[in-house]
């Protein structure tokens, strides 16, 4: 193995355990704020994926910079679903008919 691909799996590997670490440490209320930073984030990955796809030579690097950018996809419609889900826990709802007080017998 070459020290360029030890050194990639050394941080893939600190990376993993690093966002675990964090991941678990995020109180329920800050979760939708930080959904929507990740989205941001996943913004510029499938950017990425799309640049390294159009430039590609071998075909090994096509497929993985083809499923960076169907993962980012993912995460990035995935994450805007999830967010507005939690955002629409926090809205009003609207008073019904059924509801409303019978302001006719006055």
């Amino acid at each position: 193995m070459t020290a360029q691909l030890i050194s990639s799996i050394t941080i893939l590997v600190v990376s993993i355990f690093l966002g675990i670490e964090l991941i678990s440490r995020v109180p329920t209320l800050l979760h939708t704020p930080l959904m929507s930073g990740t989205n941001a984030i996943h913004g510029i990955v499938l950017i990425g994926g799309m640049l390294i796809l159009g430039s590609a030579d071998s075909s090994l690097e096509k497929t993985l910079a083809f499923v960076a950018v169907v993962f980012g996809t993912i995460n990035i419609v995935g994450g805007f679903l999830v967010t507005d889900r939690m955002l629409d826990m926090f809205k009003r709802k609207k008073e019904t008919d059924a509801e409303a007080p019978d302001t006719a017998d006055r």
